[in-house]
């Protein structure tokens, strides 16, 4: 479990030279060698969406240590009901990212949805990490000021938001991971901007 929970740390990927210097296996080519037991292969997939699930518990949350523990709980799963894995009806990310969420959605509950909406998210590193371009310390503002107001938004918000604007994923996929409507992630994802728009921007239309 301990080289386990050391694979389960943001920045292992391989760069994208590494991945073209070599052929890689499709992400549904893994996931049947995985529902074979071949430990390499479920290495293979932690290494290539690690990071991506890692930041969306993370902007989720606002907690590096959530994240870090959502996170290995999440692949943790994925190793454990690969099986229940149907290729051809979901992309393996959008699987994967349902679990993370799912997880993710049972610690608020457990933690009272209360205590969660509108904590203020652990900045520091993220915003500088993010921050980029000549003018460092004005886009890590920005950032800073993003991050906040997203972490003031309901988490149904939030979490479309984050999915769709950040995690790049279709309404359809965001809707399959959150388990509502597409017409509901819709609003919510409208409703999310127009508040992000309000305090980010200090735009009232």
């Amino acid at each position: 479990m301990t080289s386990y929970a050391a694979a389960c740390r943001p920045g292992s990927a391989p760069t994208a030279e590494q991945r073209l210097a070599v052929h890689e296996p499709s992400d549904d080519e893994l996931m049947d060698r995985i529902q074979r037991g071949d430990d390499q292969a479920f290495a293979s997939l932690l290494q290539r969406h690690l990071d991506a699930v890692h930041g969306y518990l993370r902007r989720l949350t606002g907690s590096a240590a959530d994240a870090e523990d959502l996170a290995q709980d999440t692949f943790l799963r994925v190793w454990q009901k690969a099986a229940t894995y149907q290729p051809g009806k979901v992309r393996v990310s959008t699987w994967v990212h349902r679990i993370a969420h799912n997880l993710a959605m049972d610690m608020f509950r457990r933690r009272g949805l209360e205590q969660v909406a509108g904590a203020q998210p652990e900045l520091d590193s993220l915003a500088l990490r993010e921050a980029a371009g000549p003018d460092v310390h004005e886009q890590a503002e920005a950032g800073v000021r993003l991050l906040r107001a997203l972490s003031a938004l309901p988490e149904p918000q939030r979490s479309a938001v984050l999915l769709c604007q950040v995690q790049g994923f279709s309404n359809r996929e965001a809707a399959l991971i959150m388990a509502v409507s597409v017409r509901a992630v819709e609003s919510l994802i409208a409703r999310g901007r127009r508040a992000l728009k309000r305090t980010v921007l200090g735009d009232e239309s």
